[in-house]
């Protein structure tokens, strides 16, 4: 359920900015998406996982708060990083 250091590793070094680059914004989104995509899998199978549905929940704001940001700072690198991630907004 949760990400492997590999997976980790190779999610920052895609969307890192830097080689040095594990905050910005775009790594972050990255990780969230991966464990969202995770906990999603999980509650396919185990629909009355309240708790981890929660979970998922809050991992959903975090990341929608993270994509505003990214959208306020500056719209290309919103857009770009939307396309990249595959996300609908």
């Amino acid at each position: 359920m949760s990400i492997t250091p590999d997976r980790r590793q190779e999610l920052i070094g895609e969307y890192a900015k830097k080689p040095s680059d594990t905050g910005s914004p775009e790594v972050q989104v990255a990780l969230l998406t991966e464990r969202i995509v995770n906990l999603t899998e999980h509650l396919k199978t185990h629909a009355k996982d309240f708790h981890s549905r929660r979970g998922l929940l809050m991992l959903v704001g975090r990341r929608r708060r993270l994509l505003d940001y990214v959208k306020r700072q500056d719209v290309k690198r919103y857009e770009a990083l939307i396309g990249r991630l595959g996300l609908r907004r």
